[in-house]
């Protein structure tokens, strides 16, 4: 299994924050010969409708020397993990879970924008301090 990353423990306490049942740590994907591990998958009910909500949690620190190179791997895991999950369970939805810095960073410019206005990935922007998630982009 890969090496979690440092806002792995952050991430997981702000969802169980937000009333997320962690259900897998990691969630482990196979298709063919390969095995793939999202960091994190989750459920909520919501008891209004009686059903569930489940998600994946791919988390992401960007922490390295360029932020194109993060951005780049994290993206291509997170099409290549988005596109499995469709696959062997359609309903679960991934995110890329990324703290506020990085969010009102990278993701506020034009490259990142891009990225979210043509739908390529959902993002889970938390705090790292509070251990709260403050936004859901889908």
């Amino acid at each position: 299994m890969p090496a979690r990353d440092i806002y792995h423990n952050t991430v997981k306490n702000a969802l169980i924050k937000d009333d997320w049942v962690i259900t897998h740590d990691p969630l482990s994907l196979k298709w063919g010969k390969k095995d793939m591990y999202v960091d994190l998958g989750a459920k909520q009910l919501l008891a209004a409708e009686k059903t569930e909500r489940k998600i994946a949690v791919e988390v992401k620190s960007f922490t390295g020397n360029s932020e194109m190179t993060d951005l780049e791997r994290a993206v291509g895991q997170y099409i290549v993990y988005n596109d499995v999950l469709l696959q062997v369970e359609p309903k679960r939805l991934l995110y890329l879970a990324v703290a506020e810095e990085v969010a009102h960073g990278l993701f506020e410019e034009p490259l990142g924008q891009l990225l979210l206005n043509n739908n390529r990935i959902r993002l889970l922007v938390f705090n790292p301090v509070s251990e709260v998630i403050v936004q859901w982009i889908p």
